[in-house]
């Protein structure tokens, strides 16, 4: 019965910068690791970064380390992602999704799934 909704999705230039937001309800917030993952048109699923169920621990892949920040709000169980330096590469369906553990996310074994906001970085 968990339910996760993205939002703050668009259409930004290169170099630009965008803020996503996963409203979370349903579960337990603080008792799941988050994570968002993305899907890149005519690719696979890409794992982009997570952090742990306190909140103290954060993990980024290579392809966004530097650009990129993970974030919860416990008071509103709400996930946010920072981007910055946004390159065409960016451009992605993102997800936000949750795990009972961060061991767990490049294995995309996740207990509930959002629907995804949509990223567009195009001159």
């Amino acid at each position: 019965e968990g339910q996760l909704v993205e939002s703050g999705g668009g259409v930004v230039q290169p170099g630009g910068s965008l803020t996503l937001s996963c409203a979370t309800s349903g579960f337990t917030f603080t008792k799941f690791a988050m994570s968002w993952v993305r899907q890149a048109p005519g690719k696979g699923m890409e794992w982009i970064t997570g952090i742990n169920s306190r909140g103290d621990s954060a993990y980024y892949a290579d392809s966004v380390k530097g650009r990129v920040a993970i974030s919860r709000d416990v008071d509103k169980s709400t996930l946010h992602l920072q981007m910055d330096s946004l390159h065409s590469e960016d451009t992605a369906m993102y997800y936000c999704a949750a795990a009972q553990s961060f061991r767990f996310f490049k294995e995309f074994l996740f207990n509930y799934w959002g629907e995804g906001t949509q990223v567009t970085v195009s001159s």
